[in-house]
């Protein structure tokens, strides 16, 4: 997901959204879109986009009025993961880290990543407890690797971390 459908913007059928790519700009660089709304998949086109304040604004190929755009308010932006850029090693895209077991260094389980959260400072790993957790307790570990997150094996799904599992 690389972003999501806020509300209107005007009575031309432009969208406000909310982009999860850094820069904020990165997502209109992406021009086949995929909108998640209720479960159902709608293939769009960017038709054009900007920045507008702090957000940005797009509107997509076909809507042109303000009710046609009301009708996507709420939809998850999605891109084929094949067509974001390669990362250098040790960098991960969120959706990469979602669904990870997390473990301690001592191998105790906290839970799975569910979804990060952006703080300004460092990302925030929201750890919701499964089955096999040491305790049902969500957690909030701070995405700082090397310091805390000491690795990350995305093909065993498993992250390790060195976090008190009281905190």
């Amino acid at each position: 997901m690389i972003g999501q459908i806020t509300s209107v913007f005007g009575v031309k059928g432009w969208l406000k959204v909310f982009s999860y790519t850094d820069p904020r700009e990165g997502m209109l660089a992406y021009r086949d879109w995929t909108l998640v709304l209720d479960g159902k998949r709608i293939p769009v086109k960017l038709e054009e986009g900007r920045r507008q304040g702090q957000g940005i604004v797009v509107r997509l190929k076909g809507v042109d009025d303000r009710e046609l755009a009301r009708t996507y308010g709420g939809a998850e932006i999605r891109v084929p993961t094949e067509q974001l850029p390669e990362l250098p090693e040790g960098e991960f895209y969120w959706h990469q880290l979602e669904g990870l077991e997390v473990f301690t260094v001592e191998g105790e389980c906290l839970g799975k990543v569910h979804h990060l959260l952006e703080t300004g400072s460092n990302d925030v790993l929201v750890v919701r407890a499964t089955a096999s957790s040491i305790d049902q307790r969500e957690r909030l570990i701070p995405y700082l690797p090397d310091q805390v997150v000491h690795g990350v094996d995305l093909d065993n799904s498993r992250m390790v971390v060195d976090w008190d599992p009281e905190f």
